[in-house]
């Protein structure tokens, strides 16, 4: 394929718009990795202080931290990361999906630089705040943008970039500072925490060149340009495409829905038509921590200390999770559009709690305690005796198994999903509500587990084991199936209040508009030659015959 087709650069300037002068590339799989940037970064600081805080150049410069304060540390990210999804809206609506993005990177870039140069705890929980804040106005936006821009049939696969880079930027980071750490001096960290500014630099540049999205720009009165993203993306430019025309007509039904009711602000979230999705939405979020897998990430060493490793041997066995953690999402990007939401979610929260509850069984029968803690650290206050190899290989086993379980469920599921339930209107505020409510928990976590292992040790795997079965039981009877619809049929589904185990083959009956010219809109039902469009990858079909949807308007 020709270069030119494959990037699909356009030449043609957006209006008033700080970005005109740069071309774009409309080739969904590239704006989505570009967007998806983000993610990278979340997962580089999540493994760069997991493989960080089992060193002596960490421990001896930063004075040995007890548990509350390496909870407190490795908190601070989580807490800059809540604050930057609450403010990411006000800047995501007004100012559009690219600039929180640049926020991001620029946040990001200022924290890095903060964090390995840190002379002191408070400087490096500064630096972790303000790339927290970053990583918020990502964890918001990405998400968002990539819902709002990729076609109904692979947006799953797009939206599912961003928990793809989490777990390479888990990976890579931690394999960085698994080398740094052979390095006796402060460089171990240094290098370490100054390399995560790469991905930074890479989103500030990158984003200059993919489009915006053309459901902002289309609630912006901005209808040309949204028209001419659809098309590119969709049909190499064709505006004429039935896919095309027909995603378009479904957007301006749905901003001329949302003009009904201007001014949609947080308190919106929690009236009657909306608090179910709110709820699903900051449910999702919060049972992705509740699970227990961002335990597994930020303190897998401690857990591998109570298993008997120690030293080097630990790092390396935690740094094979983080493997199957990138291994385990790739044929879930594939798989979630065709399988659904609902079944991926639901297997996933019955085998997690299998295995935590395994891990906790294990600890329970073959641990002895560890008076004074493993190597000093008054966090490990249990471990396995070498005497009992086939325990401890019990434990990393299952824990291996956790992970397997979670990266292709809940890890690339929950993203995507929290990114779909909400229409034009609600989806800043909805999405950053959702993403704020993980990073509260994230935050709740990362600041208490290690006094958890302190004081309850194994029994802290079955308090996230009976999560698990909690969120599975809430997902079947709450969270609704959305695999395949437009957003603005999801909307509809929604409000023909459906119940969600009956979503799977629900077919929606969009409400008929007319525009201000009179051409209709909505679809009642979804014709057969919509259908034919949907399922051919190109749209390419001959529809002289129908006139159906000759007069629908796709511009303003």
């Amino acid at each position: 394929m020709p270069l030119k087709n494959w990037l699909l650069v356009s030449d043609i300037p957006y209006e008033g718009t700080f970005y005109k002068k740069f071309p774009h590339i409309y080739n969904i799989y590239c704006i989505g990795m570009i967007a998806c940037i983000s993610g990278l970064m979340f997962g580089f600081d999540i493994s760069s202080m997991s493989s960080m805080i089992g060193t002596d150049a960490y421990k001896d410069y930063f004075n040995r931290p007890d548990s509350l304060t390496q909870g407190g540390i490795t908190a601070s990210m989580a807490g800059g990361s809540f604050l930057g999804s609450v403010i990411s809206p006000n800047f995501t609506d007004t100012f559009g999906r690219k600039v929180s993005l640049h926020i991001c990177a620029t946040l990001w870039i200022i924290g890095c630089i903060l964090q390995s140069a840190a002379q002191n705890q408070g400087m490096l929980i500064a630096g972790r705040v303000i790339a927290g804040m970053g990583i918020g106005f990502g964890s918001s936006a990405a998400p968002v943008y990539c819902s709002e821009i990729a076609p109904p049939k692979i947006r799953g696969t797009i939206s599912g970039l961003f928990q793809f880079s989490v777990t390479v930027g888990i990976m890579v980071l931690f394999y960085v500072g698994y080398g740094c750490h052979f390095i006796e001096s402060t460089a171990a960290f240094r290098i370490t925490w100054g390399l995560q500014m790469v991905p930074g630099l890479i989103l500030l540049v990158g984003v200059f060149f993919i489009p915006e999205s053309p459901r902002w720009l289309a609630n912006r009165d901005r209808w040309e340009e949204a028209s001419k993203i659809v098309a590119n993306v969709v049909a190499n430019g064709d505006v004429e495409n039935e896919q095309v025309r027909f995603q378009l007509d479904e957007i301006k039904e749905q901003v001329m829905i949302d003009a009904a009711a201007k001014n949609f602000s947080y308190k919106d979230l929690f009236r009657k038509k909306t608090l179910p999705k709110t709820i699903v939405g900051v449910s999702a979020q919060m049972w992705q921590q509740l699970c227990g897998m961002n335990v597994m990430m930020y303190y897998i060493v401690y857990i591998f200390n109570m298993a008997g490793y120690t030293g080097n041997t630990n790092l390396v066995a935690s740094s094979i999770q983080y493997v199957l953690n990138v291994i385990m999402t790739i044929p879930a990007l594939f798989l979630i559009d065709k399988v659904g939401r609902r079944p991926v979610l639901l297997v996933g929260g019955i085998f997690m709690a299998i295995w935590l509850f395994s891990v906790a069984g294990i600890l329970a029968t073959y641990s002895e305690p560890a008076p004074g803690g493993v190597g000093g650290d008054d966090t490990v206050t249990i471990q396995i005796p070498s005497d009992k190899s086939s325990a401890a290989k019990g434990v990393i086993a299952s824990s291996y198994l956790f992970v397997c379980s979670f990266a292709p469920t809940w890890g690339i599921g929950i993203w995507i999903y929290c990114s779909e339930i909400f229409n034009n209107m609600e989806r800043a505020k909805g999405s950053a509500v959702s993403a704020a409510t993980n990073w509260a928990f994230n935050f709740a976590l990362a600041m208490f587990v290690p006094s958890a292992f302190k004081n309850i040790s194994w029994k802290t795997y079955i308090v996230f084991g009976v999560f698990s079965v909690a969120l599975t039981i809430q997902t079947f009877f709450m969270f609704p199936e959305t695999r395949g619809k437009t957003l603005e049929e999801i909307d509809q589904m929604w409000t023909d209040n459906i119940p969600a185990w009956k979503t799977g083959s629900y077919i929606p009956q969009l409400p008929i508009m007319e525009d201000e010219e009179g051409n209709k809109l909505g679809l009642l039902g979804r014709p057969q030659h919509l259908e034919e469009a949907r399922s051919n990858e190109k749209g390419l079909i001959d529809h002289s015959d129908s006139n159906t949807n000759s007069n629908r308007s796709i511009t303003k």
